[in-house]
This record gives C-alpha cells, sequence and structure tokens, in this order.
C-alpha cells in the first residue's frame, strides 16, 4: 500500500473511532459497553496515527495520538494517556513545534500527578529542546532546563541534574546572566571535584566560572580564581588557569600576551562557540579600561 492508500485507510479510521465515541455518550451506548467502545475508539486513533505516520502527514498522526490521550484519560488510564501525549509530541516536532510543546507539556502534568518526576524531567529537556533549535526562545529554554534539574535533584540524579544546570549557565553567561552562570558553575564544580571519574572536569567549570567574573569584575575574578586554585590544587598547574593568569596580567603596562596564548590554547584544544564569546567579551572590558586610562 502506497503513501496515499495508508492516509485513506487512516482517515477511514478516524472516522470509524468518532463513531465509536458518539455511540458510547448515546443513552443506550452507556448502557451497554460505553467503556469498550472508548477502548475501541483508542485503538483505532492509536492505529490511525501510525498510518499517518507511514505517510508523512506528523499533523494528522499529533492529532490522532491526541485524541487517543483524551480518551485514556477518560478512562482514567492516566498512563497510557501520558504516553499518547508523548507519541503526539513527537508526532508534531515534525511539523508544528508549538503543538509538540502543547502535548508534551500535557504529558508532564500526568506525570508529575503520578509521581513520575524523572520522566517528566525528561520531557521538560525534550520541550527545551525544541525551544534552543526550532522556536529559537532561549529564556524559555533556560526555564525547562532549569524544571528538569529541579525534578532530577528532588529525585538523588544529581548527574542529570548537574546536564541541565550546566546548560542553564552556559546560555545564562550568553544572555548576560552572568551571577547565575557563576553560581552554577561553582557549584557543579565543587560537586564533582572529590568525584574521581568527573573531578577532571572540575578545571573546566572553574575556568568558565572565572571567566565569567573577568567580564564583570576584575578584583573579583582575581579573588575568585585564588579561590579556585585553593579549594582544586590541580586546577593551579591547568592550561584554563595559566590562561586565566595571562588574562589578569592584560592590565599591566606593556604587556599584550594574552592573544598569543590564546591561539596556543586554541591549537591545543579548539576554543567552541561559547569560550570564544566570553574571551572576546573580557577583551572588550580590557581594551574599554585601557582606553579610559588614556
Amino acid at each position: 500500500m502506497d503513501n496515499s492508500g495508508k492516509e485513506k485507510e487512516a482517515i477511514q479510521l478516524m472516522a470509524e473511532a468518532e463513531k465509536k465515541v458518539k455511540s458510547s455518550h448515546s443513552f443506550f451506548g452507556g448502557m451497554f459497553g460505553g467503556n469498550s467502545k472508548i477502548e475501541e475508539a483508542c485503538e483505532m486513533y492509536a492505529r490511525a496515527a501510525n498510518m499517518f505516520k507511514m505517510a508523512k502527514n506528523w499533523s494528522a498522526a499529533g492529532n490522532a495520538f491526541c485524541q487517543a490521550a483524551k480518551l485514556h484519560m477518560q478512562l482514567q488510564s492516566k498512563h497510557d494517556s501520558a504516553t499518547s501525549f508523548v507519541d503526539a509530541g513527537n508526532a508534531y516536532k515534525k511539523a508544528d513545534p508549538q503543538e509538540a510543546i502543547n502535548c508534551l507539556n500535557a504529558a508532564i502534568d500526568i506525570y508529575t500527578d503520578m509521581g513520575r518526576f524523572t520522566i517528566a524531567a525528561k520531557h521538560h529537556i525534550t520541550i527545551a529542546e525544541i525551544y534552543e533549535s526550532e522556536l529559537v526562545d532561549i529564556e524559555k529554554a533556560i526555564a525547562h532546563y532549569e524544571q528538569a534539574a529541579d525534578y532530577y535533584k528532588g529525585e538523588e540524579s544529581n548527574s542529570s541534574a548537574n546536564k541541565c544546570l550546566l546548560k542553564v549557565a552556559s546560555y545564562g553567561a550568553q544572555l548576560e546572566q552572568y551571577q547565575k552562570a557563576i553560581e552554577i558553575y561553582e557549584q557543579v564544580a565543587t560537586n564533582t571535584m572529590d568525584n574521581p571519574l568527573l573531578k577532571y572536569s572540575a578545571k573546566e567549570y572553574f575556568f568558565k566560572a572565572a571567566l565569567c567574573h573577568f567580564i564583570v569584575d576584575e578584583l573579583n575574578a582575581k579573588l575568585a580564581v585564588e579561590k579556585y586554585e585553593e579549594m582544586f590544587p590541580a586546577f593551579s598547574d591547568s592550561r584554563e588557569c595559566k590562561l586565566l593568569k595571562v588574562i589578569k596580567q592584560e592590565k599591566s603596562p606593556g604587556r599584550n600576551e594574552a592573544d598569543g596564548f590564546v591561539k596556543e590554547f586554541d591549537s591545543v584544544s579548539r576554543l567552541d562557540q561559547w569560550l570564544t564569546t566570553m574571551l572576546l567579551r573580557i577583551k572588550k572590558t580590557i581594551q574599554g579600561d585601557a582606553g579610559d586610562l588614556k
């Protein structure tokens, strides 16, 4: 059967499901197996949704899954309803990102009501990713990463919570919410530095916190670097710390070493977009201060 045939069959199944729902609401239908008719309609909507998926009609698939979800809720089948809303969200992601978010939020409401916070957190991340890549609304992406982190923390899934928080910090710094970013980077670095498997990452988070400090206030940045070295001695010998010390010296008369050190740093491990942006912002503050001194 080709795609158009699958779509026709899906439309037919949708019509039959609708008839089942209507007949279940009638006086005699309610008396004689109303619930079984709703269950049959649920199955028909789900089959129609899969047919629409095969035909790549994502909006129609999302709508069919949504109808199934609403009927499952009518039958008090919360888990099945949430699963159908997630299926609807996944289908809508390919055609209508905002409708995908609406369906995933509906699923989240059910999962939190059931106390399934880890699953709810996972879907908050999916919503955050839609805001990142499809709708390009970073503030809303941050809000969903924060909510996911809260749920993970409540379930003692600290590693998953940290991943979400690092996203919040990264975007926060890009939006010039430096204090928020600093607090998160310091918190995650402190949590990881005593873990044998994760301590290597701590120097990266202290480095990023220090870069945010340098953009805001040079004196606090110097104090922060000293504090990080004290807290985590391995940080002192790192390339990241050496770069911070070169930046720290840039304001001294006659010094212009940072550009060369940044190139050397980049040749060993490529600077990503975030680090490049932060270093350019620091450079602007140094040049601004140098202009003020003239």
